[in-house]
């Protein structure tokens, strides 16, 4: 048994990628997309037919309806290949806009049950701001599941589960990221590898605060740098993997053990905790890894949506 079958045992393997044509040799369970990565596949010749024929189709419309045409027609895609969910992004630029956030992310809905899609099969991707979370508590209240994205630290995961959305992705490799330069040349990888890496340390955190309590929101490990990562996140709810590296774990044959586990979070000594906007804006502030990273992937996403629309104006 190669180490994607063993972590398939105990964890959801995720495909983070708008490539669909590498799934198959996969067979992750759910997906993944994000702007930046159907920027990135959109600009490979096998997809750059599907692109012109959505800009075709609703030439004249607005632009953030194409756009939005354009995830969903992936998203569509991918959910011809795997037997789960697929993630699908709202436009970043609207991550501290709640009402904004909300009505683009009923329409993804929508456009998603004009093709036959059931809503349980997607989930609506949001930046953890607070306003994204409110948003996303506002659509899961009308049954439309969520993914928060660009999750840092741990007061944006309690504020998650207090709004009971479906599912989060914290960012594990930005994460290891901000600490290796931070430590600049003081950084010792080796000792800050597998269960001490900083990222996987924070996702650890979340998963044990969640199942101790019994938050029923889901933990997906995002955004990871190598294996080790992975492997250190054995049995965590979903990991979401990129193609490169669920290569590597689908060529490798050593040993893989399970390093989260729910009973054990339960007896762990934990204390509840709550946000009201106010603390939560402060405990956000007070964590300079997650202040910089959140603003730095939505100024990112937000760069990556404004590229993918001047390709579609190309056309």
């Amino acid at each position: 048994m190669n180490q994607l079958e063993a972590l398939k045992q105990f964890t959801t393997v995720v495909a983070d990628t708008g490539d669909f044509k590498q799934l198959g040799q996969y067979q992750p369970q759910d997906a993944t997309t994000n702007p930046s990565l159907i920027l990135k596949a959109v600009q490979k010749a096998e997809y750059a037919p599907l692109l012109k024929e959505t800009v075709e189709r609703f030439r004249g419309r607005d632009i953030h309806e194409v756009m939005d045409r354009l995830l969903v027609r992936f998203g569509t895609e991918i959910l011809g290949i795997i037997p789960g969910r697929v993630s699908t992004e709202v436009d970043a630029r609207l991550s501290f806009d709640m009402e904004a956030t909300f009505s683009r992310g009923e329409r993804i809905i929508e456009l998603y049950q004009a093709e036959g899609v059931p809503v349980d099969r997607v989930l609506i991707k949001v930046a953890s701001t607070w306003e994204g979370i409110q948003a996303a508590r506002k659509l899961q209240q009308r049954g439309i599941n969520t993914n928060l994205t660009l999750l840092f630290s741990f007061c944006q995961a309690v504020a998650c589960g207090q709004a009971k959305v479906q599912l989060i992705s914290p960012f594990v490799g930005r994460i290891y990221d901000w600490y290796k330069k931070s430590a600049g040349a003081g950084w010792d990888e080796a000792a800050k590898a597998g269960p001490n890496d900083p990222g996987v340390q924070s996702v650890r955190q979340i998963y044990e605060y969640y199942k101790h309590f019994g938050i029923a929101t889901e933990v997906m490990g995002a955004s990871f740098r190598n294996t080790g990562q992975i492997l250190a996140l054995a049995g965590c709810d979903l990991l979401t993997i990129s193609p490169e590296l669920l290569a590597q774990l689908a060529s490798s044959d050593a040993p893989l053990q399970r390093a989260l586990d729910p009973q054990q979070a339960k007896g762990a000594d934990i204390r509840a905790v709550q946000y009201d906007e106010a603390s939560f804006r402060w405990a956000l502030n007070e964590d300079a890894m997650a202040t910089e990273k959140l603003a730095e992937g939505i100024r990112a996403f937000g760069a990556d949506a404004v590229k993918l629309e001047k390709l579609m104006q190309a056309v």
